[in-house]
C-alpha cells in the first residue's frame, strides 16, 4: 500500500512540474469563438444559386458527417440538460476545470476505485480545437495538464454559452459523425431543436464511448434519463433500433443540380458557396426534362441533359446533367459533359463556312438528289432523313429542313480537313483528324460534348466570336458576387478566343435558323421550334435515333438539350423535333417570360434585297447577301453530264450463288447532253448509247468513258469487278438486278 501512494504521489509531483512547463504562449493560439466558427468543417457543402437560393447540398468529405453549425438558441434545451448530466453537471460553477471532480478522481485512482473522469466540457473542447490535446486511446499527463491550461484561458476568452455551442457542434459521436447536428440527423432525421429528452440521453451516452455496443450505450443513457427525473422502460430496445438503422439523408436538403455541384464546390470553401446557376430556371428545366421523358414512356428512352449560357458573359445558367434516378439507370452520370454523335446540328457551320467563303449564298441553289462519294473504304451513299429527295433546292430551305445531301455535297466543295479545322477552332474539340472522319462529318458523325456544342452555338450568337464556358468559382454569399474561374474539365480548349468565323455569315445563318418558313417542308410552320419571339435554332438526330439534341439561342441565352439513352441503346420513333425540341422550347419560354428578346441587328456587309427564282423552284422573296454576292435573280447552274454510276475507284463483287446471266452493272450518268445521247466506251471500245446501259460484268480492272453523240471524253472512270473466274455466256435479255458495289475489304455496301 505504501509503495502504491509513493506512485500516486510521484505522478502528483510529476504534474506539478509539467504545470510550471506549460506557457502562456499555447493559450495565445487559441482561436476566438468567432474564428472557430467561421472554421468549422463542414462535410455537406450546399450549393447557392446567382441569388443566394439554397440549390444542391453535397458531401464532400466520405470519413467524416458534419452538418452546419447551430446555435445554441436553436439546440433542444432536453439535450443541453442531458449533455451537462452526462458530462459536466459543475460546467456553470468551475472556471474551466472542476477540482473537485479532479480531487475525487485522484482519490480513486489512489484507491484504486472506478469512479467519473474529471475531464470538463471545457476541457473536452480544448482537445478538439488543438490536436495535440486531443485524446487518442488515452490522454498522456502533458495532455491532461494542457487541456487544463486550455480551458482555464478558454474561459477568459469565451463565454458558458460559447463554450456549449462549440462543444456541441465539434464533438465526436458515432462513427464518422462530428457534432450534434450530423447525429441528430442521422439517427433521427431531426434538427437539434427537435429533439426529445430519450433522445437527448442516447446521443449524451455516446460522448465517453461513442462506439460502445448499443447495450452500454442504452444502460448509460437510462441513467442519464434517471438524473433527469425520467424513467427508460423500453430505452434498450430503442437504442438498438436506432442504431441499427441506416443513417438518414440530410433534412431539407436541395437536390436540383447535383452534378454541377460537383464541379462547383471546393472541398476548402465555405459551409454554403455560390454559383451562376438560376435557381427558377434550374427547376424548370428539371422539371421539364422529367416531364417530357415520362411523356415519352414506352418508346425507350430515359436519359436527358440541358445546358443554359449566357450569351455575353459565358456564365452557365441552368446545368442538368441527368434526368434522375427515377428515370434513368445512369443518374450519376454527367450528360452533358459525356460526348455523343450531334446528327445534323454540325451543318450551320458547314453552311457558314461555305457563305463565308463566298462559294453559296442562301439563295442558291444546290443539288439534293441521289449521290456517290468515293471514298478510301468503300463507296459512301449519303441520304436524306426522310428518304425523299426534292431536287434543286435553295440553301436557305436547306439547312432549315436539315437536308443531308445537299450538306454531303457542300462538304465536297469545302474538303473535310477544313470543316474539321473550323469545328475545332470553335472549340469541339474532335480528337481524330478531318480524313479519319471524311465527308461523314458534315452529318455529325463526331462525337462531342453537349456543353462543348452549345458553347459553339453561342459563338454563331455572338457573331463568330468563341469565347470558353466560365464556371462560377465558389464564394461566400457575404461576399458579393459570384468570382468567375475557367471550367477546364468540361469546356473545349482551343486555344483561341476571339473570332473564328465571319459575323456577316453567321448573321445570315442565324437568320436561315430563325425562319420558320424555311423548315416547313419538313418540320411544318407550327412545330416546338417556332417561337412567339426571334430565335434560331438546330435539331439533330444521330445514326439509329441513339441521340436527340435541340440547340438553340436567342438574344441573350443559347440553350442545349440532349436526349437519349446512356447505354447508347436506340429510341423508338423519338427525333430531334419530338425528343429534345419540347424540353428547348419550354426552357426559351421560361428564360424569357415576360421580356421579348431583342432582333439580331445585321452587322455592317451585309445587305438585304427582293430575289426571284428563274426557274419557279420557289417563291420570290427578301434575302440577305454578303455584299457583293446579291442576286435579284437566282439561276439553276448548268449541270454538266458526269458520271453518276460507277464512281472512280469502285469496286463490285460477283456473287456466286446468283447465275451470271442474272448479274448486271448499270452504267448510268447524270445532266443534259446538247448533241443527243451518251456513248459509252468500255476498255476502249464503244458498247452502247444512252442515259443507262446495263452491262454484263467480267472480272478484272476496267476503264470507262462517257462521250457525248460526237465522241468527246465528257468524263473518264476506272473500277474493278471481282469474280470466281467464270466464264462470259451470250448476252442475257431483260433487266436482272444490278451489282452492288463493295469495299476491297469485302463490307458491305454502304446504306
Amino acid at each position: 500500500m505504501l509503495g502504491r501512494t509513493a506512485i500516486r504521489l510521484g505522478q502528483v509531483l510529476a504534474l506539478a512540474a509539467a504545470l510550471a512547463a506549460v506557457t502562456p504562449a499555447q493559450a495565445n493560439d487559441l482561436p476566438s469563438f468567432a474564428q472557430a466558427r467561421a472554421a468549422h468543417p463542414v462535410s455537406d457543402l450546399t450549393l447557392l444559386d446567382r441569388r443566394g437560393e439554397p440549390l444542391q447540398t453535397l458531401r464532400l468529405h466520405p470519413d467524416r458527417r458534419v452538418l452546419p453549425w447551430v446555435p445554441l438558441e436553436r439546440m433542444s434545451p432536453s439535450l443541453l440538460r442531458a449533455m451537462l448530466v452526462s458530462e459536466d453537471q459543475r460546467f456553470y460553477e468551475h472556471s474551466g476545470v472542476d477540482w473537485s471532480a479532479v480531487a475525487a478522481s485522484a482519490w480513486g485512482n489512489l484507491w484504486n476505485t472506478r469512479t467519473r473522469g474529471a475531464s470538463t466540457v471545457t476541457m473536452q473542447l480544448a482537445g478538439l480545437l488543438d490536436e495535440d490535446l486531443a485524446s487518442r486511446g488515452g490522454r498522456s499527463l502533458m495532455q491532461k495538464l494542457g487541456q487544463a491550461w486550455v480551458a482555464g484561458r478558454l474561459e477568459k476568452r469565451w463565454t458558458k454559452a460559447q463554450i456549449l455551442e462549440g462543444y456541441l457542434n465539434r464533438v465526436p459521436l458515432r462513427g464518422e459523425l462530428i457534432g450534434v447536428p450530423a447525429a441528430a440527423q442521422a439517427f433521427f432525421g431531426k434538427r437539434p431543436g427537435g429533439l426529445d429528452a430519450r433522445e437527448s440521453a442516447m446521443l449524451a451516452a455516446m460522448l465517453r464511448a461513442p462506439n460502445a455496443s448499443p447495450a452500454v450505450i442504452g444502460a448509460r443513457a437510462c441513467g442519464v434519463l434517471k438524473a433527469m427525473g425520467q424513467g427508460c422502460e423500453g430505452l434498450s430496445d430503442e437504442v438498438g433500433a436506432v442504431l441499427r438503422r441506416k443513417p438518414l439523408a440530410v433534412a431539407d436538403a436541395p437536390q436540383w443540380a447535383p452534378h454541377f455541384a460537383r464541379l462547383a464546390l471546393k472541398a476548402d470553401g465555405g459551409a454554403v458557396q455560390r454559383s451562376t446557376l438560376d435557381a427558377a430556371w434550374q427547376r424548370g428545366a428539371v422539371g421539364s426534362l422529367r416531364r417530357h421523358l415520362a411523356e415519352l414512356s414506352g418508346r425507350q428512352v430515359e436519359d436527358g441533359a440541358v445546358v443554359v449560357l449566357d450569351n455575353a458573359s459565358g456564365e452557365i445558367r441552368v446545368w442538368v446533367g441527368s434526368s434522375g434516378s427515377q428515370l434513368s439507370e445512369a443518374a450519376q452520370v454527367d450528360h452533358v459533359l459525356a460526348r455523343r454523335q450531334p446528327g445534323s446540328t454540325l451543318k450551320p457551320f458547314l453552311y457558314e463556312l461555305a457563305i463565308e467563303r463566298r462559294l453559296i449564298t442562301a439563295a442558291s441553289l444546290l443539288d439534293d438528289s441521289p449521290a456517290q462519294v468515293s471514298t478510301a473504304a468503300g463507296v459512301y451513299l449519303p441520304q436524306n432523313y426522310d428518304k425523299h429527295y426534292r431536287g434543286w433546292i435553295s440553301a436557305r430551305a436547306a439547312l432549315g429542313n436539315s437536308l443531308n445531301v445537299p450538306a454531303v455535297r457542300l462538304s465536297l466543295m469545302l474538303t473535310p480537313e477544313a470543316v474539321f479545322e473550323r469545328l475545332n477552332a470553335l472549340g469541339l474539340q474532335l480528337p481524330e483528324t478531318g480524313g479519319f472522319y471524311g465527308h461523314s462529318l458534315a452529318l455529325g458523325s463526331a462525337d462531342v460534348t453537349l456543353l462543348a456544342l452549345t458553347n459553339a452555338y453561342r459563338a454563331l450568337a455572338n457573331g463568330g466570336r468563341y469565347a470558353e464556358v466560365a464556371m462560377p468559382g465558389a464564394v461566400a454569399p457575404r461576399d458579393g458576387a459570384p468570382s468567375m474561374r475557367t471550367l477546364t474539365a468540361a469546356s473545349a480548349r482551343s486555344g483561341r478566343v476571339g473570332q473564328v468565323a465571319d459575323p456577316r455569315a453567321t448573321f445570315v445563318v442565324g437568320d436561315i435558323l430563325a425562319d420558320n418558313n424555311a423548315r416547313a417542308l419538313t418540320f411544318g410552320l407550327s412545330s416546338a421550334l417556332a417561337l412567339p419571339f426571334p430565335a434560331s435554332v438546330k435539331t439533330g438526330t444521330s445514326k439509329d435515333m441513339r441521340d436527340n439534341w435541340c440547340i438553340g439561342w436567342s438574344s441573350r441565352y443559347t440553350v442545349g438539350v440532349w436526349v437519349g439513352n446512356s447505354s447508347g441503346q436506340a429510341m423508338q420513333q423519338v427525333s430531334g423535333v419530338s425528343g429534345a425540341a419540347p424540353v428547348w422550347r419550354e426552357v426559351m419560354l421560361s428564360l424569357h417570360a415576360g421580356r421579348v428578346p431583342a432582333l439580331a441587328k445585321a452587322p455592317t456587309g451585309v445587305v438585304q434585297i427582293d430575289t426571284r427564282f428563274e426557274d419557279p423552284q420557289e417563291p420570290p422573296r427578301r434575302e440577305w447577301f454578303l455584299a457583293g454576292t446579291e442576286q435579284p435573280v437566282i439561276h439553276r447552274a448548268a449541270v454538266t453530264p458526269m458520271l453518276a454510276n460507277p464512281t472512280d475507284g469502285a469496286i463490285y463483287a460477283l456473287d456466286p450463288d446468283i447465275p451470271p446471266a442474272a448479274q448486271r452493272l448499270r452504267f448510268a450518268h447524270e445532266g443534259r447532253l446538247d448533241n443527243g445521247a451518251a456513248q459509252w466506251r468500255l476498255d476502249g471500245r464503244v458498247i452502247g448509247r444512252g442515259a443507262t446501259l446495263d452491262w454484263l460484268p467480267m472480272p478484272g480492272r476496267h476503264d470507262l468513258a462517257l462521250l457525248d453523240a460526237r465522241g468527246r471524253v465528257l468524263q473518264q472512270v476506272k473500277f474493278e469487278v471481282r469474280g470466281v473466274g467464270m466464264r462470259t455466256p451470250p448476252g442475257g435479255k431483260g433487266r436482272p438486278p444490278m451489282l452492288t458495289p463493295q469495299a476491297a475489304a469485302g463490307r458491305p455496301s454502304p446504306g
